[in-house]
């Protein structure tokens, strides 16, 4: 049986078709030969870098590691010393705060009750003002008297300080014991009184109530439960507001502008104010 004619195109672009895939699997060899050829150098330089890494020892065949191997240093009667005095001195420390905060706490208490006292059991009063003879100055009467029988107290008297107001402001006027009295410690288990000599000459006083100077009075002292006080001593200060005559004062003038009935007291006292 004869075959067809073989079309000429046809058959050349079979020979074309085989011409290319031939040269195709001949580029694809040279591809893989310059691949491993550029792989080459990369392998080797990776062999020699693993070659230099340094490389951990391997542990004597003999050595073991023991977990708590030094621990054995915590029986040693040096460390144990050591700690035995670091212990020691955390617990001395705190020991000695907690002593410091009671004894703070007992004085502060030993304080209050002392302040209480003095407030409380140690009643201070004016007695009385008189003129003195020198028409000029007057003579004061302080006592003190102690509430509480079953205590002893030590009071040491200052000088006692006069003030008399002129304007908006208090002048200070010269005051001093009286004979026989001396500023001192007095031992108080039930009352005493003392006398001091003061002399208000301001001029220009003022006269909130008609023809009465105002006048203060400091009684000031400290006051302890002991003859020979450390700490334990606490200050009293005690203040008077009186009303006060002046030497010379119209009696019916006083009466007329501030419509007194009888005669104008001497000094008239005030609360602290």
């Amino acid at each position: 049986m004869s075959r067809p004619p073989v079309d000429p195109e046809l058959a050349d672009l079979r020979r074309q078709l085989a011409a290319a895939q031939s040269e195709i699997r001949l580029l694809k060899r040279r591809l893989g030969v310059a691949q491993e050829a550029a792989e080459r150098p990369k392998r080797e330089l990776l062999a020699e870098l693993r070659e230099a890494a340094p490389r951990k020892a391997a542990a004597p065949a003999d050595t073991t590691m023991k977990l708590g191997r030094r621990l054995g240093l915590w029986r040693s009667p040096v460390v144990a010393g050591v700690l035995l005095v670091v212990l020691t001195a955390f617990a001395v420390d705190a020991g000695v705060a907690l002593y410091q905060k009671n004894a703070w706490r007992a004085a502060r208490s030993a304080r209050l009750l002392l302040e209480n006292t003095a407030m409380r059991s140690l009643y201070v009063e004016l007695k009385q003002i008189v003129p003195e003879a020198d028409g000029k100055s007057y003579r004061m009467t302080i006592a003190m008297q102690n509430a509480n029988s079953g205590v002893t107290l030590y009071v040491m008297l200052n000088a006692v300080a006069v003030y008399v107001q002129a304007g908006t402001a208090w002048l200070q006027v010269p005051s001093r014991p009286a004979e026989g009295v001396n500023w001192g410690v007095v031992k108080l288990t039930d009352s005493h009184a003392y006398d001091a000599i003061f002399t208000p000459e301001v001029a220009n006083w003022a006269e909130l109530i008609p023809g009465y100077m105002h006048v203060r009075i400091q009684a000031d002292m400290l006051v302890s439960e002991r003859a020979q006080p450390g700490d334990d001593i606490v200050e009293r200060r005690t203040p008077y507001y009186v009303y006060l005559k002046p030497h010379g004062a119209d009696d019916a003038d006083i009466k007329r502008r501030g419509r007194m009935s009888g005669t104008p007291p001497l000094f008239i006292p005030m609360p602290p104010h």
